[in-house]
This record gives structure tokens, sequence and C-alpha cells, in this order.
């Protein structure tokens, strides 16, 4: 009995095993016809071929040609405007200013009347300083005939020795007197001139330091006016010590070195001048040695203690290469240039630079006279690059030629003959060649004849 009543519990516990296991096939089967359909459904991405840079696309850049020119070996430097002679004009006597000639901020000529004191008290000196000339001549001149008398009378033994003697002093004594009093009347004609106060020398009078009526007095520390001279004027600059032998040499061959004076920007010439002569010695604390140009300043552009850019001119390079500035690169190959080949392909040159003016430099070796180098566009070039070419602002000229004809309209009722049909365009590098007008609906299109064929098959089973 014990048999017959666990048989009937084992046959269930197999039916339920039987069971469980054809759930779990059919979860699993499905699971992997839906991973089935999907990756069969999903569209197919196809990489984009990449070409190498010969059949890359090519890049639009400016170039320039290099010319055969003459380059300045300039030096430039920032100077200050210094006039050749400043004055300040003072009294050289003490009394009332009576009267003032000058206009303030007009030129003046030396030895023009600026001002005037009063010279009454000076002519009055004068004056007494003459009388007393006249007395004291009189006196030596009454000596002078004593002397006489008494020398005669001495060859005669008729008066002592000690008279003829003490008679000799006594005209070498009027004498002096008559030397002291002509000092004096050339002192007090002195004083008197410089009651007449004139301009030292050819300037500009700047702004009155006194005023009509003040006593004026030799210890005034600011004086009557300033008088500056303007035409010519001077410009001091400084040089680094490194460049002062080329400038010397050419200042002992006798050569005239050019110099220019530009306003703060350096955009305006203010002058034209010369470099008349450089200082002495270095300064060990800056390393640099001053300079001193000459300029006519026949414009009056330049004013004392102006701040100027100074372009000195020391040489010139003639018959040189030269390149514009932005053509130069520099990298790994060192200093070098994209050089543009006959097929319109640019190639990397390294050059060999000399002295830079502005936006043209000096190229001593690498280029030659009419070779044309990119100046615009050549942070993304590489060496074999193709490029399209701009230039004087034109759009930019393909290296190869993709101008193709075009297909005139087909008018209603007007069939196309095969040989009117447009040949179908090679497509660029990098693209896949494909049929559709729209390439983007490509992957779409595939995706929904798959889905198609997909349904048919269902329906087939």
């Amino acid at each position: 009995m014990d048999q017959t009543v666990e048989l009937p519990k084992e046959k269930g516990a197999v039916r339920q095993r039987s069971r469980g296991g054809w759930i779990g096939w059919v979860i699993f089967l499905l699971i992997i016809a839906a991973t089935g359909a999907y990756l069969y459904q999903r569209p197919v991405v196809t990489p984009p071929q990449t070409g190498n840079r010969r059949n890359a696309q090519p890049m639009s850049v400016g170039t320039a040609t290099v010319e055969k020119g003459t380059i300045n070996v300039t030096v430039d430097a920032l100077g200050t405007v210094t006039s050749l002679a400043t004055v300040t004009v003072k009294s050289q006597i003490s009394g009332p200013l009576i009267q003032v000639n000058f206009k303030e901020g007009l030129d003046v000529k030396k030895g023009e009347l600026l001002a005037l004191i009063d010279p009454r008290p000076y002519q009055a000196a004068l004056a007494q300083a003459q009388a007393q000339l006249d007395r004291d001549q009189a006196l030596l001149k009454g000596a002078q005939v004593d002397l006489a008398r008494y020398q005669g009378l001495a060859t005669q033994n008729a008066v002592p020795r000690q008279t003829l003697d003490t008679q000799v002093a006594l005209v070498a004594q009027d004498e002096a007197t008559v030397s002291i009093d002509k000092a004096l009347i050339q002192a007090a004609t002195v004083n008197l001139g410089y009651c007449r106060i004139l301009a030292p020398i050819d300037g500009r009078a700047g702004l009155r330091q006194i005023d009509e009526g003040n006593y004026v007095t030799p210890g005034d520390a600011n004086g009557i006016v300033v008088i500056t001279q303007i035409q010519p004027i001077s410009v001091i600059f400084t040089v680094p010590e490194d460049q002062l032998q080329a400038i010397a040499q050419r200042m002992q061959q006798g050569a005239t070195l050019p110099t220019t004076a530009m306003d703060k920007t350096g955009k305006n010439k203010l002058a034209d001048g010369q470099l008349e002569t450089f200082d002495s010695q270095i300064d060990s604390s800056t390393g640099t040695i001053k300079l001193r140009a000459a300029f006519t300043n026949e414009t009056r552009n330049l004013f004392p203690n102006q701040f100027v850019n100074i372009e000195l001119l020391v040489d010139q390079h003639k018959d040189v290469a030269i390149a514009p500035t932005a053509a130069v690169q520099r990298g790994v190959p060192g200093t070098f240039v994209y050089l543009v080949d006959a097929d319109n392909t640019v190639s990397v040159r390294k050059i060999t630079l000399g002295v830079t003016n502005g936006e043209r430099i000096e190229v001593l070796s690498g280029l030659i006279p009419g070779d044309r180098v990119v100046v615009d566009g050549a942070d993304k070039l590489r060496d074999g690059a193709k490029i399209n070419l701009q230039q004087d602002g034109q759009p930019a000229t393909s290296a190869q030629p993709a101008a193709q004809a075009q297909t005139p309209a087909q008018t209603p009722g007007q069939t196309q003959t095969p040989a009117q049909t447009p040949q179908a365009q090679a497509p660029p590098a990098g693209q896949q060649p494909t049929d559709d007008p729209n390439p983007g609906d490509a992957t779409k299109h595939k995706g929904q004849g798959r889905k198609h064929r997909h349904s048919e098959t269902g329906q087939q089973q």
C-alpha cells in the first residue's frame, strides 16, 4: 500500500517539472527572437572612409610672392626731445621793473629788449664816478708838474733828494687813483646796461614769471622769463650696447645716419633729422648708451620734453630676397615657410632669416625671388596639402577644376535623350557612392525593407 500511495506523487512532480522547463525555453526563445529582430531592423551606419591628405579637400589660403629689393637695417628706440639751449632770464641788478616788452609764446631774437629796470640810480652812480675821475686826473696833472720842477732843481742841487723822491711817489699814487676811477666808471656803465634786459639767445619766450612794477633782484629763483630754443632741436635716446658697434662703424666711415621721429603711436612722422653723436660711456645699470640726433624742426612738431619714437637707419641691404613676416612659421623643423608648388600643393621649406623691418623680413637662404609662400591659413596646413589660392581679395580658386556643364531644363512634352542625360559625378573622397538623391534617407529605406521582408516571412510561416 505504501507503493500505491507514493506513485501518484512522483508522476505529479514529473508533470510539474516538465511544464516549468517548457515555459523557460519559450521565454529564452522570445528573448533571442527580440534581440535578432532589433539587430535586423537597426540602421547600418557605414563609417566614413578616410583618404590620405593628398585626396582631402583643398584648403583656402592667402599667398604672397617673395620679392627682390632693398631692406633697411633700423634701430627703434624711445627718445626725449631736448632743446639745444634753454635760458632763464634773470636780472643782474636790483631795482623796480618799469617795463616788459615781450609777449608770451612768441619768438624773440638775440639782443632784443625784454624788460627795463629803472636806470636813474645807476645813471647817477655813473656820473659820480666820472666826476671822481675828472678830479683825480686834475690832481695827477698838478703832481706831474711839480715832479718836473723838482727834477730840474735836483740837477742844480737846489732841493733835497728826499723831496724829489716824495714827489715821484705822489705822481704814481695819483695815477693809480685815476685807474680806479676809470674802473668805477666801467662798472657803473655795465650796471646801467643791465637795466636793459636783453634776450641772450634766439628762441621762444615762455610764460612771464614776474609782472611790471615788481622789485627784482639777482637772487630771484624764477627769473623774468624762460627762453627755449626750438629751431634747431635735438632728441636724446638710448640704444642697447650691442648695437653701438654697428652705429660707430658707420659714423667712422663718414656716413650720415638718417633719423626719423614718430609720435607715440609710431604711425605719424613728426620730423626728419640725422644722428649727431653718442655718449662717451655706457650706462652699466641698464646696458644702454645715449645718442643725440639733431632736427631742423621747421614744422615745429617737436617740443622740449616730448616723448617720441625714434627710427635710426643704420644700413641698407640691397638686392636681397624679402618675404612677409606673416609667412614665417616656427616649429619642429625650425624656421620654415609653406612654399606653393606648381601643382597647387604646399611643401615645407626651411629658411634662414636676416633683418626685420616692419612686416618685411630678409631671407638669407631657402627662398629665391619669385617663390610663392602662404601668408594666411597656414595653421592647418601640412606638407603636401592641396590648397585654393586667394589673391587680391578674390574668392578662392580651386586647385582642381570643379566646373561642370549644367543640363538645360526640360520643357513639357520633351523627352531627354541618353546623350542629354547628365553623368553621375564621382563622389568626393571619404564618401560612399549612392544612387539615392537623399543619402540621409538610405538607411531609413533599408530598415523599412527589412521590416517588410520580415513580415512576409512571418506570413509564410
